[in-house]
């Protein structure tokens, strides 16, 4: 008897675009050091930040566009396709690395001021460029805030067994990720980082999000909702983010530290962000309860004109993102070298998310202008860092 496999949905949910788009915009913001705007970013009032919703919504897609792909047209095909777009991610990893060792080091030798290479830990493509350009093309060498397209090169990578199975036996699949996570804290598995130490997100451990976002977009989340409309369920989140949000603020003022119950701090801590502690994947499914619970998938605000913007950039997070990171490196700069102060600090900010609209508005253009047939018809793009179309 064949397996039942899941049906997937053609219906593009643009609560998975906003999300995305918020996700990158938070990103850029918290990647600004001593940027008073990243206040605003969900990182400050509890344990988990922009990261977690960015890899969720990740293996959501990438099993909502290459799910459907397997279903029709086999194992073969659709690895061929997932392969297809490690390929372009890592191109596009390699590609903005260039740029960005190129803009930190023009700054840095133009303005005399080595501490930008320091800062940006890129010293060893000083001292020894041709090693460290192999070590990056291994992915091994990375400098601040050039992380996540590795990971998510890895997690696409190993993804084509883990979707075969998924359509197949999901609970299984999704309990051996969770095996494969258990393991992680039980021997310190981890990825070799150059020239010293391990990956800041390991791949081992992340999967487990990426795995979950995959199970719900193949009927996970079908079967959760009971669970996820239930009062007890709401209550419990709303518990969990209030107790998050309690212990956050004694990090950011140390006199309420003392309300912090010893006991309590030797569980909790370290609340580990490489191994994607447990309170911060709580911490996600928290928040991920509220906004299924009070935001459905057909409300009418998703196509508001206030919305739009997020939206664009969710539908190109791999532009965007690799942007993001260039314009965040440039805000750094133009706060040592023109001015720290708060006026400048919120310009930079405004400026760089404007940046980020502009691009994902001229990205719809082109993509609609080429989507255009003969008849005047227009596809629908499913432009997102998973690739494929809707």
């Amino acid at each position: 008897m064949a397996p039942e496999v899941p049906a997937i949905t053609t219906e593009r949910d643009l609560r998975l675009d906003l999300f995305r788009g918020l996700a990158l915009w938070l990103i850029f913001l918290d990647h600004i050091p001593s940027n008073i705007v990243s206040w605003i970013t969900i990182r400050n009032y509890g344990f988990s930040d922009a990261t977690e919703i960015f890899i969720f919504i990740s293996g959501y897609t990438a099993a909502f566009v290459y799910g459907r792909a397997m279903q029709e047209r086999g194992l073969v095909v659709a690895s061929a396709r997932i392969l297809k777009r490690v390929w372009q991610i890592y191109v596009a990893h390699i590609f903005l690395l260039m740029i960005y060792l190129a803009e930190i080091s023009y700054v840095a030798q133009g303005f005399e001021n080595p501490l930008y290479a320091e800062e940006m830990k890129i010293l060893e493509f000083f001292q020894q460029p041709d090693v460290t350009i192999i070590q990056a093309m291994l992915l091994k060498f990375k400098p601040v805030n050039m992380d996540v397209l590795p990971l998510y090169i890895i997690l696409l990578l190993l993804f084509p067994p883990i979707l075969w199975l998924l359509q197949r036996k999901a609970t299984l699949a999704l309990a051996g990720s969770v095996v494969v996570y258990a393991l992680v804290w039980e021997f310190n598995w981890n990825l070799r980082a150059y020239p010293s130490g391990t990956w800041f997100f390991n791949p081992f451990a992340w999967q487990l999000l990426f795995v979950f976002g995959a199970w719900c977009a193949l009927g996970g989340a079908d079967r959760l909702g009971r669970v996820i409309r239930s009062p007890v369920t709401m209550v419990i989140a709303i518990v969990y983010l209030i107790f998050a949000f309690a212990v956050t603020m004694t990090w950011h003022f140390p006199r309420t530290a003392i309300y912090m119950p010893n006991w309590l701090a030797e569980i909790i801590y370290p609340i580990s962000k490489t191994n994607l502690d447990v309170l911060r994947f709580a911490h996600f499914l928290a928040l991920a309860a509220l906004v299924i619970r009070f935001l459905p998938r057909d409300w009418a605000g998703l196509k508001s004109a206030w919305l739009k913007p997020a939206i664009l950039c969710g539908e190109h997070s791999l532009e965007i993102f690799c942007l993001g990171v260039f314009l965040a490196f440039a805000g750094h700069f133009a706060m040592v070298e023109i001015s720290s102060k708060v006026v400048m600090q919120v310009i930079i900010s405004v400026l760089g998310i404007a940046a980020m609209i502009a691009t994902a508005w001229l990205l719809t253009w082109y993509k609609n202008a080429e989507g255009r047939g003969p008849g005047g018809r227009r596809k629908i793009a499913q432009a997102d860092l998973a690739g494929g179309e809707a």
